[in-house]
C-alpha cells in the first residue's frame, strides 16, 4: 500500500480534503491496506485496566461515523477512536471547513461536530465482530442541543455495550461556547453526572468502562489547575491532551493561517506536548494519559511518552504520511526499545516532564 499510497499521493491532495477523506474511507473499507496489529511485548501497555498491544493509537475525527474501527487497526494501531458522536445528526459547520496547509505539515479544520448521530454508530459499533482490538467512543453534544450535559450522559448510555472507552469531548473549539464546560463549576456538575451514568451501566453490565476527558491546549495556568483539581477529586479514569488548538504559531503567515477552526499537526507539537507536561505535574505520575498533538515520527510519539503519556495518538500525520504510518512508527519503536535496553516503553514514561512543564506556551 505505500508504494501506492505515495504514486497517488499528489492526485488525492489536488482534490478537496473531505472527498479525498471520502475516499481513503472508502479504500480502507475495501481492505486496500493493513496487515493487522503489531504486536511486541516491549510496546504491550495496561493503562486505566485495558491492555493494549501498543501504544500508539489513531484518534478520533478520522471515522467518525464507526465505518471502519476494525479496517483503521488493521494499519498497525493499538486501539482507535471513533466519533465525535452526537445525539442526534448534524451536518456541522457551512463548507469550506477542512484546509491543508502541506509546506507545514499542518491542519485547519471547523467541521463542527459533522456527524450521523448515536443510532447510526451504535447498530455500526454492535455489528462487529467479538475482538480484542480495542475501540473508544469520542461524545459530544448537538450544537442546538438544550442540555450539553444531558448530551453527554445520553452517549454514555448509548455506548455502554460497545465501547471500550469514552472520552468526553467538551475542547473542540469548532462548537460555540462547547469549551465553557471546563470552566470548574460547569465541568464539576458535567463529570458528577457522567460517572453516575458510568456507575448505573457498571452495576447493570457488570463492567466498568474508562471515561478520559480530552482537554483544549489554549488554556491558563489557573484553568489547568482547576481542570486538574476536579479530575482528581471526581476520580476520572484519564486524561487526553489535547485537542487542536486555536493558535497559530509556527504558521509563519500562510495564506491559510486566518481561517477560523483548530489547527493541529506539526506546528502544534511544542504547545500540545507542553501542555501534556503541565498536566502531568499537576495529576501525579499515576493518572492516565493520552498525549496527542503533532505526532509524526517515533522520535515525536516517544518524546510525548517521555513528557508524561502513557499512550499517544495521531491523526493529521496519517493524512500526510498515509496508511503506513502506524507500522512505521511502532518498528522504529521497538528497535529504540531494544538499543536502549529496556524491557517495556513504560520505561522512558515521564523522564522529560519536568523540562516540558516548566517552558512557557507561546500566544
Amino acid at each position: 500500500m505505500g508504494f501506492f499510497w505515495y504514486m497517488g499521493r499528489p492526485f488525492l491532495f489536488m482534490v478537496a480534503p473531505e472527498k479525498a477523506h471520502r475516499f481513503a474511507i472508502h479504500a480502507l473499507r475495501s481492505r486496500m491496506a493493513g496487515n493487522g496489529q503489531i504486536c511486541d511485548r516491549v510496546l504491550q501497555r495496561s493503562v486505566a485496566g485495558l491492555d493494549f498491544a501498543n501504544p500508539l493509537g489513531l484518534s478520533a475525527g478520522f471515522d467518525k461515523n464507526a465505518e471502519i474501527p476494525d479496517a483503521v487497526l488493521k494499519l498497525g494501531f493499538g486501539f482507535m477512536e471513533v466519533g465525535t458522536v452526537t445525539p442526534m445528526p448534524q451536518a456541522g459547520n457551512v463548507r469550506p471547513r477542512l484546509f491543508r496547509l502541506v509546506q507545514h505539515g499542518a491542519i485547519i479544520n471547523r467541521m463542527g461536530f459533522n456527524n450521523e448521530g448515536h443510532e447510526v454508530a451504535h447498530r455500526r459499533l454492535i455489528r462487529r465482530k467479538k475482538q480484542t482490538r480495542l475501540v473508544g467512543v469520542n461524545i459530544g453534544a448537538n450544537k442546538d442541543s438544550k442540555d450539553w450535559v444531558a448530551d453527554y450522559v445520553e452517549g454514555i448510555n448509548c455506548f455502554y455495550d460497545v465501547a471500550d472507552y469514552f472520552t468526553i469531548n467538551i475542547s473542540s473549539p469548532n462548537t460555540p461556547g462547547l469549551r465553557d464546560l471546563q470552566i470548574r463549576h460547569n465541568l464539576c456538575m458535567l463529570l458528577d453526572a457522567v460517572l453516575a451514568a458510568r456507575r448505573w451501566q457498571a452495576e447493570k453490565m457488570r463492567r466498568s468502562c474508562p471515561v478520559f476527558l480530552k482537554i483544549a491546549p489554549d488554556l491558563t495556568e489557573e484553568e489547568l489547575d482547576d481542570i486538574a483539581a476536579e479530575v482528581l477529586s471526581s476520580k476520572l479514569d484519564g486524561l487526553i491532551v489535547s485537542n487542536t488548538t486555536i493558535s497559530r504559531t509556527g504558521l509563519q503567515e500562510h495564506e491559510r493561517a486566518e481561517e477560523s477552526g483548530g489547527m493541529s499537526g506539526i506546528p502544534f507539537f511544542q504547545r500540545s506536548t507542553i501542555v501534556l507536561a503541565k498536566m502531568r505535574m499537576r495529576v501525579g505520575p499515576h493518572l492516565p494519559i493520552i498525549g496527542v498533538g503533532g505526532v509524526y515520527d517515533a522520535e515525536t510519539a516517544l518524546e510525548k511518552i517521555r513528557a508524561g503519556a502513557d499512550l499517544v495518538q495521531l491523526y493529521s500525520s496519517l493524512i500526510y504520511r498515509g496508511p503506513g504510518i502506524a507500522a512505521d512508527i511502532l518498528w522504529k519503536l521497538i528497535t529504540v526499545c531494544r538499543k536502549d535496553g529496556v524491557r517495556n516503553i513504560a520505561e522512558y514514561c515521564n523522564q522529560h516532564t519536568r523540562k516540558w512543564a516548566n517552558r512557557k506556551i507561546k500566544l
